[in-house]
């Protein structure tokens, strides 16, 4: 029907309406009629057709519409994100005249004024999409009505609890609401659905972002239930057709707190002078398949989510930590992937089968670092110290050939929030990336990669692969230019935009002062990385081909690579109806898990936000120096050394009237002249610290404000 269609509006070139479209394909029977509306509709919401002001269809062939995700602010304006695929747009500004009743969230068609600009405006044109079954917020009354104070601030709509249906919740309790009515004059009438717990309760504040994003903190009866047909150790008769290594020098490297190991490594020196690399991956997918409710919640999650003080894991406890988890001085299953590796890092021979193997240590990186960096042996670690070294060795020789073939090392810094028993945020370090978390992922890189190219040897297997497109080169531009008005000039040629070009670009950044806050601009100029069928390569890594392989605990897609691997390879069904069935199945799983990376992300970087502002409200009227990270029309941010960013409001630089240079990415004061700019390091206070909207403020720290705000002078 869909070709049909597409192919009566490529002949005729106009408008039509419904009628004409029946006459014209002879559709007759009530349930033609019914499939033609319902495919209509469906290349409307695709963004194929458009409907006209006098209800006809026709080719959207200007391309001046598209099909996103609003996502507004606090302010005046906000942006669709677009996710057709017509073309690589950048987001579409919106101004609030133009948001056409959309709120935040809403899945929306924008007409776009100039679709070719790099910086596109448009008009909300349709809402296709509206979720409000997931509303969180806290509960207050007003006399006797009781109502939502939504936590999401940009989603401007009002909402009423129907007296019946609170689960008699109190004033200050988080609650999940969906709405059950719309009232008009955007107000809705909500219906409590879960008591999340009080707002100053302990780890309410991480569970409503969880909730926010989807992410449940429990399981079914059902997948609990299995537990118990699950072993606590691996049985004898597990061990059929499975490689024994369980004599092998094989160890973890971890974090000092992590519990769910899915990773181990092993390096044997071979006698034609290639080094032997084993990485050995735990074996959730015998534990865990297709059928069961274990399986289906772990595909629903499709990630584990790390939020500060908590992991919302993926798998339960007793599959996470244990009989799945490479625990030290215990059998467990894996998969095992060994590769022959030569003394120029190109890899010569692939293995991979099941295997048994018992790690020999549970190691961590802090004092694998002390070792390698600082010849400081930890008890323990005395009879591991040359093959660590010669892991070190292999680690050089593998990141020193990505390097050669144009891997990106963007280097983005990350905060460590460190928190007490009750959840309160005590400390906030920037987290260390030394040889052993390097090493660790030298070798993951080579194994996903290893994997990812033995399937696509046979050339016609469904797969599930990591994939990461190329920049556009207009946002290239944009970062050269943002580059060139910061005061530095970079050599060489641009316009060919391979992952080379990007190491050398940050390759000649890398000795300024504002270097990660470069890096980290050009990364967000970037494509993010996705799960798909369709193998273009990973463009970040400058890798051919590369999928998922080696964080089956807490990832989908890897434990989905494990189950294909079982069935391809060791289980040889390769059939028309396996394969015919796996590629509909993977096109659903790489989406899926996609889009709830996305969330996990999302929701780990609201908590942190959430949690760095806890933080700093303990810390108003405090002195800090930071960095000048990002300057625009409504002020600046300031990053300290710990990465807590916060921002000073154009309207609290009262030493002159300043305004926004956009030539020069500077604030400039009308009468001294005096201007702002990037990488300006600036003494500043705490002027004040919102946990609720994840939040912090700051102001320059002179007399005037010391007065004001500093707690040495109050």
């Amino acid at each position: 029907m869909k070709e049909l269609i597409l192919e009566l509006f490529k002949e005729e070139n106009k408008s039509l309406s419904v009628d004409q479209i029946l006459d014209a394909l002879k559709l007759k029977t009530p349930e033609e009629f019914k499939n033609l509306l319902r495919e209509l509709n469906k290349l409307e919401d695709d963004v194929v057709l458009r409907r006209t002001n006098k209800d006809k269809f026709m080719l959207d062939e200007d391309l001046n519409y598209r099909k996103g995700v609003l996502i507004s602010t606090k302010g005046e304006y906000a942006f669709v994100k677009v996710t057709d695929d017509k073309e690589k747009t950048p987001d579409i500004f919106i101004h609030s005249s133009n948001f056409n009743k959309a709120i935040n969230g809403d899945t929306v068609i924008v007409n776009v004024k100039d679709p070719k600009s790099s910086r596109p405006e448009g008009r909300i044109e349709k809402i296709l999409e509206r979720d409000l079954n997931t509303l969180i917020g806290e509960v207050y009354f007003e006399k006797e009505d009781a109502y939502l104070k939504l936590d999401d601030e940009k989603m401007k709509i009002n909402v009423v609890l129907d007296k019946n249906k609170t689960m008699n919740a109190m004033p200050g309790h988080k609650v999940i609401v969906k709405v059950a009515k719309n009232l008009g004059n955007n107000t809705f009438l909500g219906e409590v659905t879960k008591i999340i717990g009080h707002k100053n309760d302990p780890g309410v504040d991480i569970l409503s972002i969880m909730y926010k994003y989807g992410i449940n903190d429990t399981f079914s009866d059902e997948a609990l239930k299995e537990l118990d047909d699950i072993p606590d150790k691996v049985l004898e008769s597990d061990l059929y057709g499975r490689r024994d290594l369980r004599d092998e020098m094989i160890f973890t490297i971890d974090g000092d707190d992590t519990k769910d190991l899915d990773d181990a490594i092993s390096l044997k020196m071979l006698e034609n002078g290639n080094t032997e690399l084993g990485v050995h991956i735990a074996d959730v997918s015998y534990y865990v398949k297709p059928g069961m409710a274990l399986y289906e919640e772990a595909r629903e999650r499709g990630t584990s989510s790390y939020l500060a003080d908590r992991v919302v894991p993926m798998l339960p406890q007793k599959l996470s930590n244990g009989i799945c988890s490479l625990n030290p001085e215990v059998d467990r299953l894996a998969f095992s992937c060994v590769m022959e590796i030569t003394p120029n890092g190109k890899i010569v021979k692939t293995d991979i089968f099941e295997s048994v193997i018992s790690s020999r240590k549970q190691m961590t990186y802090k004092n694998v670092n002390k070792t390698l960096g600082e010849n400081i042996i930890s008890e323990g670690y005395e009879e591991y110290v040359s093959k660590l070294q010669e892991m070190r060795v292999l680690s050089t020789i593998l990141r020193n050939m990505k390097i050669k073939r144009g891997y990106i090392d963007f280097d983005i810094g990350e905060s460590k929030i460190i928190v007490d028993e009750t959840g309160k945020v005590i400390a906030v370090v920037k987290r260390e990336r030394g040889i052993g978390e390097m090493m660790i992922e030298d070798f993951m890189i080579a194994a996903n990669e290893a994997v990812a190219e033995y399937i696509k040897n046979y050339g016609f297997l469904p797969f599930i692969y990591r994939i990461h497109g190329e920049p556009s080169e207009e946002k290239i531009k944009q970062f050269l230019t943002f580059v060139s008005c910061c005061g530095y000039k970079l050599t060489g040629s641009f316009t060919d935009i391979t992952p080379r070009t990007m190491q050398q670009l940050l390759l000649q950044l890398n000795d300024k002062k504002e270097f990660h806050i470069f890096s980290n601009m050009l990364l967000r100029s970037m494509q993010k990385a996705v799960y798909d069928t369709n193998n273009i390569g990973h463009f970040g890594l400058a890798s051919l081909c590369y999928t998922h392989f080696t964080s089956p605990i807490r990832r989908f897609p890897d434990t989905t690579v494990h189950r294909l691997y079982r069935k391809y390879i060791f289980e040889g069904k390769m059939d028309a109806e396996t394969l015919e069935f796996e590629e509909q199945n993977l096109l659903l799983i790489a989406k899926h898990s996609s889009e709830k990376e996305r969330d996990s992300v999302d929701c780990e970087r609201e908590v942190d936000d959430m949690k760095k502002a806890e933080y700093m409200r303990d810390h108003i009227g405090e002195e800090f120096t930071g960095m000048v990270s990002s300057i625009m029309s409504r002020g600046m941010y300031v990053q300290l050394p710990n990465l807590i960013e916060g921002r000073i409001n154009i309207e609290d630089l009262t030493d002159d009237f300043y305004t926004f240079d956009e030539s020069t990415f500077r604030l400039i004061g009308r009468k001294n002249k005096k201007g702002y700019r990037l990488g300006d390091i600036l003494d500043v206070l705490v002027k004040d610290a919102r946990k609720e909207v994840g939040e912090i403020d700051f102001v320059i720290s002179n007399e005037e404000n010391q007065k004001k705000y500093s707690k040495k002078l109050q």
